[in-house]
């Protein structure tokens, strides 16, 4: 059984994709961007603030579904600059109680819309 999900705390998504699908009691949530969901402005005034944004998507689709950040068990960060890593991890870790998700973290040479970050995650209700 699949259910597509989707939440108007998250920004529209900017392709053929859905922000997310819960697959059985599993939950896979798109990339999401530092975008603000209700102006669509790009949250790019420092590396902390875009995170928090990006993390802010995340937790609107996970409550969409009923969830929330103890659910994920997984997540994957990319990166343009590595040199952020340091900055969007306190961010990132502000979100989770202990027991965090499996994790990746990936640098790479560009994302959607000119971001800095991008993170995925899965979860499981």
């Amino acid at each position: 059984m699949k259910k597509i999900i989707t939440s108007k705390k998250a920004p529209a998504p900017i392709g053929p994709y859905s922000h997310g699908v819960l697959a059985g009691n599993m939950l896979f949530v798109s990339g999401q961007v530092g975008k603000h969901p209700i102006t669509g402005e790009l949250m790019l005034a420092d590396i902390k603030t875009e995170t928090h944004q990006v993390m802010k998507n995340i937790q609107g689709i996970l409550a969409e579904a009923g969830m929330n950040f103890k659910n994920v068990v997984k997540t994957t960060i990319f990166l343009i600059d590595f040199n952020d890593f340091a900055a969007v991890n306190e961010v990132y870790s502000s979100y989770f109680t202990g027991d965090y998700p499996a994790r990746e973290t990936v640098q790479v040479s560009k994302l959607p819309l000119g971001v800095n970050v991008e993170i995925s995650v899965t979860a499981i209700g």
